[in-house]
Order: C-alpha cells, then sequence, then structure tokens
C-alpha cells in the first residue's frame, strides 16, 4: 500500500469516526439537554411532578425497549443502511417536539424519537467494532465515542439552559434537523455498508422485554403517588416482572435472540452491564432533580442553572481525553475505579448542600468531582462491556451496552421518583422540592458505593485464551475480511 493509499485510508477512517461521534454525541445531548428545561415544560404543557418524568421515560423506555432489536436489525440488513433510517427516525420526531402543543403529544413523539435512536445507537459502536481493528485503534475510537455520553450529558445540560433561558426549550429540538440531514448525507459518502446476514427478527423478544421494563417503571412511579399498596401499583409491577421473565425465556428457545445470553457468559461484561446501571441511575437521578433544586429552591433561571454545571463539563472533558493515554498505563480496571470513587466522593459532598451553600466553595468542587467521576466511568465500562465479544455478535453486544445505559436511566429515574416522595407528607412549595432533592441525593450516593462494590468484586478481565492471542496476530486485512464488506459507491 502506497503513502496516498495509507493516507486516504487513514482520513476514511477519521471522517468515519467523526460521523459516529457527531451522531451519538446527538443523541446523547437530547437525553439531557431537555433536563435543564424541565422547569419550562412543566409550566408550559401542565405536567404533574410524577408526570414530568416520563419526559425522560417515554424516550429511554422506547430507546433501551427496542435498542436489541435495532441491533439485529444492523446486523441482518447492514449496519450503515439502519444508522441512515434511524438518523431519519430521530431527526423526524425531534421536529414533531419541538411543535408538541399539548403533554400527550409530546410524549408520544418522545416515544417515536427514542425507537429511532433504538436504531442508530447499537449501529454507531457497531460500526467502530467493524472499521477499527481490536487492540489500540479500537480501544482509542472507543474510548473518544464513550467521552462523547458523559461530556454530552453535562455539555446538554448548559447548552438546555442557554436555549431554555435565552430562546425556548423548544428550540433545543430544532436544531437536531440541520445536524441530522448533514450526518445522512455524510454517512452515504464516507461510512462503508456492512455484509448483510441472513436471519431473523426476534420481535417476541423486543415486545416483551419493552412493554415488561415499560410496565415496572409506571408502577414505580405510580408508588411515588399512590403508595406501595395500590392494586394498579402491584398489579403493573406483577406484570411487568412477568413479562421480563417471558423475554429471558423466549431468549432460551430462540433460534436467533436479540439479545444472545451467550454474551452474559463473561463475568467482565457482566459486571461492566451490572455497573452501568447502577452508575447511570445515578447520574440521571442527580441531573434530573439538582437542576430542579437550583430553579425551585435557589430560584436560578434556566441559564443560570445550565452554567452551573460547567465545573462538572470542563473535568468531565478533561479526564475523557485522557483515558486513551492513561489505559496502557494504569489499566482499564483501575480508572473505573478511580472514576466511581471520585463520582461518589463528589455526590456525598454536594448532598450537604442547602439554600446558605457558597456555589464556589460548595457546589463548584462536587461538581467538579462528578464531572471527573463521568469521564474516568463510562469509557473502561464499555470496553468492558464488549471484550472478548465474536465480529458476529458485535451489534448485539453493543446494543447491551446501550439497552444497559438506558435501563439505568429509566429504572433508576423511576426508582429514585419514589424514594423521593419517602416522608414528604405535609410539605408545600421550596420546602418539598428541597426534601425530595435530599432523597434522592442519598439515593445517589447508594447507587454509586453498589457500583463500585461491583467493579472491586466483578469486573475482573478474563483470562486471553491462545486461540485469541492467534488471531489478534492476524494481518488486518484478514481480520476485517469476514466482518466489513465496504460498498463501491460509498469509496
Amino acid at each position: 500500500m502506497d503513502v496516498t493509499s495509507v493516507k486516504n485510508h487513514s482520513t476514511r477512517k477519521a471522517a468515519v469516526l467523526a460521523i459516529i461521534i457527531v451522531s451519538y454525541l446527538m443523541i446523547v445531548l437530547d437525553i439531557s439537554i431537555v433536563i435543564t428545561g424541565l422547569p419550562k415544560i412543566r409550566d408550559e404543557l401542565q405536567f404533574s411532578d410524577a408526570g414530568l418524568s416520563w419526559v425522560h421515560s417515554a424516550y429511554t423506555l422506547a430507546f433501551g425497549g427496542f435498542l436489541l432489536l435495532g441491533a439485529r436489525a444492523g446486523d441482518i440488513l447492514g449496519r450503515r443502511r439502519m444508522f441512515i433510517a434511524g438518523l431519519a427516525v430521530f431527526t423526524a420526531a425531534s421536529a414533531v417536539i419541538g411543535l408538541a402543543p399539548s403533554p400527550a403529544w409530546l410524549l408520544a413523539a418522545r416515544a417515536v424519537q427514542g425507537f429511532g435512536s433504538a436504531i442508530l445507537a447499537p449501529a454507531t459502536l457497531a460500526l467502530i467494532q467493524t472499521h477499527f481493528t481490536e487492540g489500540p485503534e479500537r480501544t482509542r475510537a472507543v474510548a473518544y465515542y464513550s467521552s462523547v455520553a458523559g461530556i454530552g450529558a453535562t455539555f446538554g445540560m448548559v447548552l438546555g439552559g442557554l436555549l431554555a433561558g435565552w430562546l425556548s426549550w423548544r428550540v433545543g429540538f430544532f436544531i437536531n434537523l440541520p445536524i441530522g440531514i448533514a450526518l445522512m448525507l455524510a454517512a452515504r459518502a464516507y461510512v462503508g455498508e456492512t455484509e448483510r446476514r441472513t436471519g431473523e427478527f426476534d420481535l417476541a423478544g423486543a415486545v416483551s422485554s419493552t412493554l415488561g421494563m415499560t410496565a415496572l417503571v409506571y408502577g414505580i412511579v405510580r408508588s411515588a403517588e399512590k403508595g406501595a399498596h395500590d392494586p394498579l401499583t402491584l398489579s403493573a409491577l406483577a406484570f411487568g416482572l412477568l413479562l421480563l421473565a417471558a423475554f429471558v425465556a423466549i431468549e432460551r428457545r430462540a433460534g436467533q435472540p436479540i439479545m444472545p445470553l451467550r454474551l452474559f457468559s463473561s463475568r467482565e461484561r457482566v459486571g461492566a452491564y451490572l455497573a452501568r446501571v447502577l452508575f447511570l441511575a445515578a447520574m440521571i437521578g442527580f441531573f434530573f432533580f439538582f437542576t430542579q433544586y437550583l430553579q425551585g429552591v435557589l430560584h436560578l433561571d434556566p441559564l443560570a442553572s445550565g452554567l452551573a454545571f460547567i465545573p462538572a463539563t470542563l473535568t468531565n472533558f478533561v479526564a475523557a481525553i485522557s483515558v486513551p493515554r492513561l489505559t496502557p498505563r494504569f489499566g482499564n480496571r483501575r480508572l473505573l475505579a478511580f472514576g466511581l470513587v471520585a463520582a461518589l466522593i463528589g455526590m456525598i459532598s454536594i448532598s450537604q448542600v442547602s439554600a446558605e451553600t457558597s456555589y464556589l466553595f460548595g457546589m463548584a468542587p462536587p461538581l467538579m468531582l462528578i464531572g471527573l467521576g463521568q469521564g474516568f466511568t463510562l469509557s473502561p465500562l464499555t470496553v468492558a462491556g464488549i471484550a472478548g465479544v465474536a465480529p458476529g455478535d458485535a451489534g448485539a453486544a453493543g446494543g447491551v451496552v446501550n439497552v444497559a445505559h438506558q435501563l439505568g436511566n429509566s429504572l433508576g429515574l423511576s426508582v429514585l421518583v419514589a424514594v423521593a416522595a419517602f416522608g414528604a407528607d405535609g410539605l408545600a412549595g421550596s420546602h418539598l422540592l428541597a426534601h425530595r432533592v435530599d432523597n434522592v441525593l442519598i439515593g445517589c450516593t447508594v447507587l454509586l458505593a453498589l457500583a463500585l462494590v461491583v467493579v472491586a468484586l466483578v469486573v475482573r478481565p478474563r483470562a486471553v485464551t491462545r486461540v485469541e492471542l492467534v488471531a489478534k496476530s492476524r494481518p488486518l486485512a484478514c481480520q476485517n475480511c469476514r466482518s466489513v464488506s465496504l460498498n463501491p459507491a460509498a469509496s
């Protein structure tokens, strides 16, 4: 291969990585950008306090519920094709949300947007696995990809505050239109199509898992308003657990399951999935409730409350871009443990805030630790979640990583909504909100401590077999020839 060919190959890889990262950033930003605008959305569309959580959960449940089906669709129909299809659905739904005149309209469009993300997200991670060779090259690509999750989450809080304060919360959805269209055009030009495989769609698995999680989340959220002994609450919880048990049974018998149970044969991957659920549950609970605390108790406007998260954004960015350089020196597990410890200390510290707490000395330092924790946690969790996966399971593995992400978001938020209601009888106004946030921060601290325990006891890298060592020593062309088939039209 001559110098020009090598340069063109490197340029194409850089373009592919940029397209994947920007598309994933758009998804992550959308999740967090809406959080800072929640008080405005509640007032404008007349949501209840518990109902407001569905602005987030309608999206994440559809996202998490159909992720595995989206991953399978990428394997069967081609990952570039599904990448573009997911972008189209996500972009169109964003426009509908921006025009929403009522809660029902907004929640329905958020669910459709989540479905688009379910098609798009697993395709992004699977395209990294098929375009970048396992080893330093893929580790670097995954690190940049994963850093988007943390950086985008905190940056989205700032951007959401800017838009809600200066313009409208609706603008945050309208900006997806030009970005989505540009990404679709760029994907057709630069991203190579993957080899299509014969297979079947596990619709029974997708429907049972989605309905099961929805029923479970509904029951938990309803318990915050009606109590744990409410008949409908108990029925929803029982129905959700029954459907999830049915999902596992379906996956055991399915010829081509959307969630191959063999992915859970690795102790390292299982620990990474569980730790990711716990970590994301803590993070979404913190951001969801603390932004309301800033606006409802400290009486900051949306712009100021968004800017308040800048310390977390900056340290998150610094930590995330340092991960590829630090991983070879310290190892994936040590960076992961360090990130969780930093986030835990930050969460314990910020749970002590009150209306009299100084922002500069009482809030900014804990926020910096929480941002640091995000930056050092998400990338190692992603690497551990896809470790040792065969090329044929790349899409499914990427789907499970993202399912764990969205499961932490939706199930974690519903649990913390219920936790927020403990001991709140007789309180009202800002006193009620302050009490709810205090409860949630304690819950977030417990979740982070559990994630740290999981990492310490479960997430241990597996030994590399002799067969894998031989496979890794093969030339690049032979490693990729079975998993990637570049479309000549895209060359």
